[in-house]
């Protein structure tokens, strides 16, 4: 194994259950998440001689958010139809935390997708607005915005009490 692949590994190990989050939080589907990341990190292996010395984390999830893009643009040419039910199956509530964060992760699933990839990138990945604004795409002001609106959205779809919980 070269030293290339050894970073690369390295960088993959570290990192994949925090990218696999970060493509469900885009996606709302576990499965979508791994195959999204599995794609992106075969893109990110392609550059990683000039990427690993940059900015990965970043490149990354840019590829992420970019092949979630492309796949909802090319989702009508592919329309398969799983099951006769598209119900959510019963819920078992585990504790409280589960169920809040259950109830955040739903609520997020149904902003518009820039803006929960704002959301996501801003809180969740914790990174500043102008690497948001790089990953996205985007102004800084584009991505205070979307950020805003999100959050606007967030607070009116979740009551009070659970977010309260929470931030407290």
């Amino acid at each position: 194994m070269t030293d290339k692949d050894t970073e690369f590994a390295q960088f993959v190990t570290e990192r994949a259950a925090r990218l696999r989050g970060f493509a469900y939080l885009l996606c709302g589907d576990w499965h979508r998440a791994e195959d999204v990341v599995q794609t992106a990190l075969l893109k990110l292996y392609r550059a990683w001689g000039r990427v690993r010395t940059g900015a990965p984390d970043a490149y990354v999830r840019r590829i992420i958010a970019t092949v979630l893009v492309d796949q909802h643009r090319l989702a009508w040419f592919r329309r398969v139809k799983v099951t006769a039910d598209h119900s959510l199956p019963e819920e078992v509530a585990v504790d409280e935390r589960a169920d809040q964060r259950l109830t955040l992760t739903r609520a997020l699933l149904r902003l518009p997708k820039r803006q929960r990839a704002a959301i996501v990138l801003r809180y969740w990945e914790d990174l500043p607005v102008e690497q948001t604004a790089r990953v996205l795409g985007c102004s800084t002001g584009a991505v205070k915005n979307l950020t805003m609106r999100g959050l606007t959205t967030l607070r009116g779809l979740v009551t009070d009490p659970v977010l309260e919980s929470i931030e407290g």
